[in-house]
């Protein structure tokens, strides 16, 4: 039987120590299969799952997540986190939550990470930010 809290809590031990030169610590924690997706991204495999962090680490500054919450359900974890970044010297922030499933072996299978790109991205680009809230404006109660 899977011990959800002990899995999970080795996969956000992973990220409490993750940086640009240790993404290796997601390998014992994660099938060489993983999938990953996010409002960017819906990719398999281990060395593809790496490279999102990789490209993170790439082009964003001082990229940190902060755990507030984590749960352990029947099938699945579930993680709510604070990602503060800064983005050509302007510091940003997305709240969001992810559903990690695990395998047989306790090991992540999936990594579905669930937040507002529209509002916390998008709409936070000049021209097409005014659009967006345009758009709210005109569909908001």
């Amino acid at each position: 039987m899977i011990d959800g809290r002990r899995n999970l809590d080795a996969y956000l031990a992973a990220y409490d120590v993750m940086g640009p030169d240790r993404l290796d610590v997601f390998d014992p924690v994660c099938d060489p299969d993983v999938r990953f997706v996010d409002p960017f991204n819906d990719l398999r495999g281990l060395e593809r799952f790496k490279d999102v962090y990789r490209h993170m680490y790439e082009t964003l500054e001082d990229p940190r997540f902060t755990i507030h919450d984590s749960a352990v359900g029947e099938k699945a974890g579930y993680i709510r986190w604070h990602f503060d970044f800064g983005l050509r010297g302007r510091a940003m922030t997305i709240d969001g939550m992810s559903e990690v499933a695990f395998g047989p072996d306790g090991k992540v299978v999936a990594h579905i990470d669930h937040w507002d790109a529209g509002a916390q991205v998008y709409g936070r680009v000049p021209v097409l930010g005014a659009a967006i809230g345009l758009v709210r404006r005109k569909l908001a109660v």
